[in-house]
Formats: structure tokens, C-alpha cells, sequence
């Protein structure tokens, strides 16, 4: 049967409902300080203080939803799902180390194995080539169409947010794709919220989790970020260097993200999270508008960094991401080869492990502890936050805002870090502790 898992406690309700209510006006107070004062949060909350303005005026103010842009984001969503659903991945026939097309995920709590068309990375390559057939060649429409429709956008992206939650909740309800993968809890807040049904999907293949996991907002990343840096053109007749800067770091991540689509099915979103609200909506509305907020300061502010800065900013982004796919590349061999391979040059040490599954048989692991995973339990969180704070950076330091994002991730992957220790301390009892002694360091070698 579902099972419910206990009703759930006080905390993590109550955070339920406040991330329910308050992180859609989170991504409105954002968009808006850009839009109405120049992304100074300071100057926002100043206004409200004496009285100059209040949420309602700053609502009143807010430019309304459009038929243009309900358009331009139903044909952009529809486009996705064409790329994702008619055309099977080539790219893996002739891109060397490249995993795509039919691929196998984790084995889910029922232990059921879905089979996923990984086409992710395609479908970057084909949408980028043809935003940029359009913007030299064609132009159908202005590169800067997406930041020129923005705030209009931000309703259409809750709108199917909302829809997309709504209908896996429903679904799970009447017609689940695996009935005995579902997650009901007692309270209704909290099904909505988290997701009841582990990997919804429609006919055999179209899976919510890996489409709107990636598809319609970090396929967008890069082309946001690309309409800013048009917006910057247009207004002032120039690109600066801290808008590359940001354009270059995270297509970086953005790539990386494709490159690895096969590799993410086995990680934390699609391991252990149920499709809901926190996914679905999250994907449409959080990712595209709160992690592409220093492109959009940029514009705003268009700061030219000094050459030391900027170079500051590039090596502590390009480090952060080494760390972070090295990490993860360590142990990703380490699992593969069940630790016959070398790391830095040398067999690895790790620790031995067991535990107890549901049936109760016992099973063995090993814990790595060298590499970067001896020097911290959490390292490709670590190169992760560095890679966030190099794109904060590349702001300069005039304003709070484009500072959110670090802000957020550290909150993020501590929560992360804390909720990951919890479940192996549960899994593994002493020898976890032993693995703790061993690597004593959560995140940042020598103090946290």
C-alpha cells in the first residue's frame, strides 16, 4: 500500500505552509525592486518604512498580465516538449563520454526502474542555434524579447506552475502512474506541497520529474541570460564585462547540467524527492526568476569591473566548478569500480560499512575518505557555493541583491548537508561515526 509515513510533524508543516505563501512573494518583491527601483532592496524597504509606498502600490504599479506573453511562453513551453518527446537523442552517437538516449534511473522505494530518453543536452544545442539563426539572421523576434516581456512572463510561469502541481496532485489521486510508489501523508498541505507520486507521467515516456526538472527553466537560464545581455546592448550601446562574466559561469553550470543528465537521475531531486508543488513549481517560477537575478541587475546596473576583479571572479568561478565536478567525478568512479581505481594518484582509503534495508537483509557499502572526500564530507557542495559566490561577485559589492543567490544555496546545501547526515547516521548507526571522525569537516576545511 502508499504508505503515509506518520503524519507529519509541527515543523516541517508549518514550513510548508510559509514556503506556500511566501515564496511566490519572494520572486514578486525581487522582479519588482528591479523593475520599480533599480534593484535596491534598501531603497524598496526605506519607501514602505515612510510611508512612500506599500505592497499594494508597488502591486497597482506592476505591469499585468499579456496575451503576448502567455504566447511567447506557451509556444516556448510546447517547443520543449516537441524537442523533448519527438527527437530521440543523436548527440550521444558522436559526443565522446557523452550518456543519452534511453537510460536507466535509480531504483525507486517500490523498487521499480524507470527507463528515461535523455535528450536534454540536444535540446539545448537545438534551441541555442536557433536563438542565434534568429537573432543574425532571421529576426523573427528581438533577442531582448524575453527581459522586454518579463514581469508578464512571471504570470504566465505561476500560472502553469500552479496547473502542472495541481494536476500530478490530482493524478496521484485518480489515475497514478505507480500506485505503490505513492506518498500519502494526512495532510493534505503537505501532499500538495511535497508531491504524493514518485515519477508521474504521461503515456510511457513523458515524465514530469526530468522535463520540468530541466527543461522549461534551465534550458531558459542561458537564453535569459543572453536576453540581458542583448537588454545591455540596446540601452547603453554596450556589453560590459561583468554581464559576460555571469553569461559565462553559468552556461558553464547549465552545461554541465545536460552533460550529466544520465548522472542526476541518480542524484537527490529524482533519488528521493515525489513530484509536487516544491518541484513543479519551483522549476517554472523559482529557477527561471531568482537564480537568473544578476543578469538581471546588470541591466539595471551595468558595472564594468577592473581587470584584477574581473579575473578574481573568473578563477574563483572556474575552481569552484573543478571541485565540483571532481568531487562528484571521484565518487562516481569510486562506486563504479567499488574502489579498485586511483585517486590523486593513489588507491583510495574509505570505510566499510552496513545496514539493515526494509526486508531486513544486510547490505554492504563503502565510505570514501580521500580525494576531495577527505577533505570534506560535503566537497561538491563546497565547489557548488564557490561557483555561487563567484557569480554574486561579478556584480561588485553596490548592492545587497544580486547577493541573494549565494545567500539562498548556503541555506540550501546546509539543509542539504544536515538532512543527508541525518539519513546516513540513521542508515549506517557507528560506522558513521567512525566515517565522521575520519573526515571531521562538514563543508569548509577547518571550520564548518
Amino acid at each position: 500500500p502508499g504508505s503515509s509515513w506518520g503524519e507529519v510533524d509541527w515543523f516541517s508543516l508549518t514550513g510548508v505552509v510559509l514556503l506556500l505563501c511566501f515564496a511566490p512573494f519572494i520572486v514578486f518583491f525581487f522582479v519588482m525592486t528591479c523593475d520599480q527601483y533599480q534593484c535596491s532592496i534598501s531603497h524598496v524597504l526605506l519607501d514602505i518604512y515612510n510611508g512612500d509606498a506599500s505592497p499594494l502600490s508597488i502591486w497597482s504599479r506592476a505591469p499585468s498580465f499579456t496575451w503576448t506573453a502567455a504566447k511567447i511562453y506557451a509556444s516556448w513551453v510546447t517547443f520543449q516538449v516537441v524537442l523533448y518527446m519527438c527527437i530521440p537523442d543523436v548527440t550521444h552517437k558522436f559526443l565522446p563520454g557523452y550518456v543519452g538516449g534511453v537510460q536507466e534511473g535509480a531504483r525507486t522505494p517500490a523498487g521499480l526502474v524507470n527507463k528515461y530518453e535523455i535528450n536534454g543536452l540536444q535540446c539545448w544545442i537545438i534551441t541555442h542555434a536557433l536563438w542565434a539563426a534568429n537573432a543574425y539572421y532571421f529576426h523573427w523576434f528581438p533577442p531582448t524579447i524575453i527581459f522586454d516581456n518579463w514581469i508578464p512572463l512571471l504570470w504566465c510561469t505561476n500560472i502553469l506552475g500552479y496547473a502542472v502541481s495541481t494536476f500530478a496532485f490530482v493524478k496521484a489521486y485518480l489515475f497514478p502512474t505507480n500506485p505503490e510508489d505513492c506518498k500519502f501523508t494526512g495532510n493534505i498541505f503537505y501532499n500538495y506541497m511535497m508531491g504524493i507520486e514518485f515519477n508521474p507521467r504521461i503515456g510511457k515516456w513523458f515524465d514530469f520529474k526530468l522535463f520540468f526538472n530541466g527543461r522549461p527553466g534551465i534550458v531558459a537560464w542561458t537564453l535569459i541570460n543572453l536576453s540581458y545581455a542583448a537588454k545591455q546592448q540596446e540601452l547603453y550601446g554596450y556589453v560590459t564585462n561583468s554581464m559576460i562574466l555571469v553569461n559565462v559561469l553559468q552556461a558553464i553550470y547549465v552545461l554541465d547540467f545536460f552533460w550529466n543528465e544520465a548522472w542526476y537521475l541518480k542524484t537527490i531531486d529524482i533519488c528521493h524527492d515525489h513530484f509536487g508543488w516544491y518541484l513543479g513549481w519551483g522549476d517554472c517560477v523559482w529557477l527561471p526568476f531568482l537564480y537568473t537575478l544578476q543578469g538581471l541587475y546588470l541591466v539595471y546596473n551595468p558595472v564594468q569591473l577592473s581587470t584584477p576583479h574581473t579575473a578574481g571572479v573568473l578563477i574563483l568561478g572556474l575552481v569552484g566548478y573543478y571541485i565540483f565536478r571532481s568531487s562528484n567525478h571521484q565518487k562516481d568512479l569510486f562506486r563504479r569500480s567499488d574502489g579498485n581505481c586511483k585517486i590523486w594518484g593513489r588507491k583510495p582509503s574509505y570505510i566499510e560499512c552496513s545496514y539493515r534495508s526494509a526486508d531486513s537483509t544486510i547490505h554492504k557499502s563503502k565510505l570514501l575518505t580521500s580525494g576531495f572526500w577527505g577533505v570534506t564530507r560535503h566537497m561538491n557542495y563546497t565547489g557548488d557555493l564557490m561557483g555561487s559566490l563567484a557569480y554574486c561577485l561579478a556584480c561588485g559589492g553596490q548592492q545587497l541583491l544580486p547577493y541573494f543567490y549565494i545567500v539562498y544555496m548556503t541555506i540550501l546545501l546546509v539543509h542539504r548537508c544536515i538532512r543527508d547526515e541525518h539519513r546516513c547516521s540513521n542508515k549506517y548507526g557507528k560506522d558513521w561515526r567512525r566515517y565522521t571522525d575520519a573526515v571531521p569537516q562538514r563543508l569548509l576545511p577547518g571550520i564548518f
